[in-house]
């Protein structure tokens, strides 16, 4: 079975660096795996993450997304492929801070049409957005409040929420339990592990923390693949 992430001959090398941050000689992951991705800070995690969902385009090499190879396509393509296809929980969250909180966990559907269908099997896309939220643990009284009124910890669960809505073939998840508390860290981790297993989501799941690594079957050491990981900056 074809991956449906995977990383061949990979260098990445940020503008002006002396030195590639990325140059990893091969990284599969299959449909419906979850893989804890770990490692000191520097050595490129964040990096790749954005290699492997075409937001950075690598400098040789190949990263692709069910099997379609990301350098290959112009920006605009490769853009509709992300939203169609990835959910991804930014570090920074990237919540559009004027809309609504559940305005935020619907944009993904305003911009893929299979998303949107995906989202409205049982229903609206409006309801599985509720339903996501709900199992976040953000109160409904929060919905319609700018996400720029949340918490941090509540921005992040938002953003969890949207990148799950439309039951995307890929999750990508960077530090996504960094704010929360020890509570809400599992909840967290049993809904979005829930719905990756559920919806046979691969996972790829960034974290320093070495206490929920447990809950993975895969984890992979980045310095360990890695070959640059001395002189990354991810």
């Amino acid at each position: 079975m074809n991956p449906v992430l995977s990383a061949q001959s990979l260098r990445f090398c940020w503008p002006g660096a002396k030195a590639p941050c990325i140059d990893i000689e091969r990284l599969d992951v299959a449909a419906g795996e979850a893989v804890f991705l770990h490692g000191p800070s520097g050595c490129g995690k964040s990096t790749l993450l954005s290699l492997m969902a075409g937001v950075l385009v690598a400098d040789a090499g190949r990263a692709t997304l069910l099997g379609h190879d990301w350098g290959a396509l112009p920006g605009a393509a490769r853009d509709r492929l992300r939203v169609a296809h990835v959910g991804y929980i930014f570090q920074q969250f990237n919540l559009l801070p004027y809309l609504s909180v559940i305005d935020n966990v619907l944009l993904p559907c305003r911009f893929s049409a299979r998303r949107m269908a995906r989202a409205s099997r049982e229903g609206r896309a409006r309801a599985q957005a509720e339903h996501l939220l709900g199992q976040m643990g953000l109160d409904a009284s929060l919905w319609r409040r700018q996400a720029m009124q949340l918490s941090v910890g509540q921005q992040q669960r938002v953003a969890a929420a949207r990148a799950l809505i439309g039951h995307p073939e890929v999750v990508i998840a960077d530090e996504p339990t960094s704010a929360l508390d020890e509570d809400r860290r599992e909840a967290f981790l049993d809904v979005l592990l829930t719905a990756c297993a559920t919806n046979h989501s691969a996972l790829v799941f960034v974290s320093h923390d070495q206490r929920i690594a447990a809950r993975f079957a895969r984890h992979v050491l980045l310095p360990d693949i890695n070959r640059a990981a001395a002189g990354a900056g991810g």
